[in-house]
């Protein structure tokens, strides 16, 4: 199962950059017509809305997909590569909208990296029953400028690439927006918040870490020491603090991997840091896309358990291939804002002797190219921190009980005003509204069909009648979590 998500991964990364872009303005003889597609005859609104999304200045279409009931399109974006001197250039920013009808909600989507080029539906689109725009976050190819200026990539300058999203597609969709995003996707749909607290009617924040201090990661250790069960935590050590013993001879297994494959080791150093950075992974890995049940297929006995029985287990979970240079080329925009402003992670191993750690938990800076210069900014996550407490308004936060990412979430102060924090039980980095319980999930979707603007009056009286307006669809609204890079939100 694991494997088949890290598959997923490569997939989504890389879609929509080989072989899925269409001819602009191609038309597909068996495309449905969608409630909505046009307005009031003898009016701005009675052209196709293809038309209508055309014709703001700067966006063109890359390819139009069929889905029965929505139109799919995906667009490209002209952007200033710095917001503050638009002068300097410009690039093409990759946006996919998902077109139900103009009277409806729009949600607005981005996971924080790349974009798929399918139609699929985040949960507050369903729960609203409504548009979708989605965006590539600013760097991640292909949505990157040429020549690309790593400064003008922060989280003011990508918050301020939806501002103008939204700017450009509200006089088309009009009615409440909501944004949205998990893991940093959901930091992202907060710092475009910060920013720009009067764009958005509603916030939906799924699994977002907040490292207000980024040296400061107790709180990760307190995690680890209590999660899951003590049988589970056990399993999960005796494997980690085995794959160090044996480094030796799984490290030749590992030159034969890279060898066979064609991996290098230049942006992290050698195969030696890549092994112990893919090993130190593994714990926060499981937690972080795994549940307490799938804790049966760690070996129990890890001193006594073969060589290949402790690769498979650690190559299933973290994946040896990730810390190559081309398993990290695809993150270096995460990487590069995670040593910028956003801060990582650094947590301690008890239960391992030092002399088999080397290196510990390297820093970002260890995975972005020599060539890209880097300085910290501590004051960004301070300032988001302090807006959240004390001005948030509209905004819902969800996180998974035996998440990791969870350990730093974000929490509200005596500002704050229609906002909540809730915890789904048992969930991990994919934890949603449908995993809340009963009350909380109940009063969430109440919540969001509220900010949205499309509550009915008997949600008005009594949050415990909420539902999702639109009825499940297999594929619109598939739940896989799609697994990132172990260690990156």
């Amino acid at each position: 199962m694991r494997k088949a998500l890290r598959s997923l991964l490569a997939l989504t990364m890389l879609v929509g950059t080989v072989g899925t872009v269409g001819t602009a303005g191609a038309a597909t003889a068996a495309e449905p017509e969608a409630t909505g597609a046009t307005g009031t005859a003898g009016s701005a609104e009675s052209a196709d809305i293809k038309d209508r999304l055309l014709s703001i200045p700067g966006m063109s279409l890359m390819e139009e997909k069929p889905y029965t009931g929505y139109r799919f399109f995906v667009l490209n974006y002209t952007q200033p590569v710095d917001h503050r001197n638009p002068a300097k250039g410009t690039f093409q920013q990759r946006i996919t909208v998902l077109h139900k009808d103009v009277s409806r909600p729009t949600v607005f989507y981005t996971g924080g990296y790349g974009v798929s080029t399918n139609p699929g539906r985040r949960e507050p689109t369903q729960i609203v029953d409504g548009n979708q725009v989605s965006m590539e976050y600013r760097f991640f190819t292909p949505s990157r400028p040429s020549p690309a200026d790593w400064s003008k990539l922060d989280i003011w300058q990508a918050a301020s690439d939806q501002h103008r999203i939204f700017k450009a597609l509200k006089p088309i969709y009009d009615e409440n927006w909501i944004s949205t995003g998990g893991s940093k996707g959901g930091m992202t749909a907060t710092y475009y918040e910060r920013f720009y607290p009067r764009d958005m009617d509603g916030v939906v924040a799924y699994v977002a870490p907040n490292d207000i201090v980024n040296k400061e990661d107790s709180a990760y250790d307190r995690f680890f020491a209590r999660v899951g069960t003590e049988e589970c935590r056990d399993r999960l050590n005796g494997v980690q603090r085995e794959a160090l013993v044996r480094r030796e001879p799984l490290q030749k297994k590992y030159e034969a991997l890279a060898a066979e494959n064609g991996y290098t080791f230049h942006t992290i150093g050698s195969l030696d840091r890549a092994y112990e950075a893919v090993v130190l992974d593994y714990v926060w890995g499981f937690w972080q896309y795994s549940t307490l049940k799938d804790c049966a297929d760690i070996p129990a006995d890890a001193k006594n358990a073969t060589d290949d029985e402790i690769w498979t287990s650690v190559d299933t979970i973290s994946g040896f291939s990730f810390y190559t240079d081309q398993g990290l080329a695809p993150y270096t925009p995460y990487y590069y804002q995670a040593g910028t402003q956003l801060g990582a992670p650094t947590i301690k191993f008890p239960h391992i002797e030092p002399e088999y750690v080397r290196y510990g938990y390297q820093p970002p800076r260890n995975f972005v190219p020599r060539d890209i210069p880097m300085t910290f900014q501590p004051s960004a996550m301070r300032d988001v921190d302090s807006w959240v407490r004390q001005n948030a308004r509209h905004m819902l936060f969800v996180y998974g009980e035996n998440d990791p990412w969870g350990a730093e979430p974000f929490r509200l102060g005596n500002g704050a005003r229609d906002s909540y924090v809730f915890t789904a039980p048992g969930m991990n980095h994919g934890a949603n509204v449908a995993g809340l319980v009963a009350g909380e999930k109940a009063f969430a979707t109440a919540r969001i069909l509220e900010w949205a603007g499309v509550a009915s009056p008997a949600v008005q009286a009594d949050p415990a009648a909420a539902k999702p307006l639109a009825k499940f669809d297999a594929r619109l609204d598939k739940r896989d979590l799609r697994r990132e890079a172990t260690l990156r939100p």
